[in-house]
């Protein structure tokens, strides 16, 4: 039984290229000096192709590609697939839904927390020496509450509401 063609548009990590190697016939589209030579010549070779936010899947290396079956996005987005010609062709389309999300809610919460305790200031104050010479003063919530009264953090803090 043959392997499974797998086209890897481009470089992405090292550990997917080494797992889709094992597995698979692995083809990386950057390695060849002619992707058009090389589609020419492999084209009925790949049934799956792995793409990412940089290089997908258009129009045109779809229908380069007879035997697809399966695009797989390495990344949240599908914007870089055309999924209208999947659809015609009936060809899977997957990606990595979610797999960022309760990062990105962590990441938020410190930033705010960052600004309303006013860490990065401190840190530079701290960093300075200025802390030999004078206090630095607390972050109190009250200038929580003033930046929410002026605005100036309003867009931040309505989205953590909603989390």
């Amino acid at each position: 039984m043959d392997s499974i063609g797998v086209l890897m548009t481009c470089p992405m990590s090292e550990y997917l290229e080494e797992q889709l190697q094992k597995r698979f016939n692995l083809f990386k589209l950057w390695a060849h000096s002619s992707p058009y030579d090389f589609l020419k010549n492999n084209s009925n070779s790949i049934k799956a192709l792995v793409g990412n936010t940089k290089i997908g899947a258009d129009a045109e290396l779809i229908e380069s590609l007879p035997k697809l079956e399966i695009v797989s996005s390495y990344s949240v987005g599908l914007d870089k697939i055309d999924l209208t010609k999947c659809q015609e062709k009936g060809i899977r389309v997957t990606n990595t839904p979610d797999v960022l999300t309760d990062d990105v809610a962590d990441a938020a919460i410190g930033l705010v927390l960052a600004v309303t305790r006013r860490l990065c200031e401190c840190d530079q104050f701290v960093r300075n020496g200025l802390w030999k010479k004078r206090d630095f003063g607390l972050a109190t919530k009250d200038w929580f509450s003033n930046c929410i009264e002026s605005r100036s953090i309003w867009l931040p803090y309505q989205l953590l509401l909603k989390i």
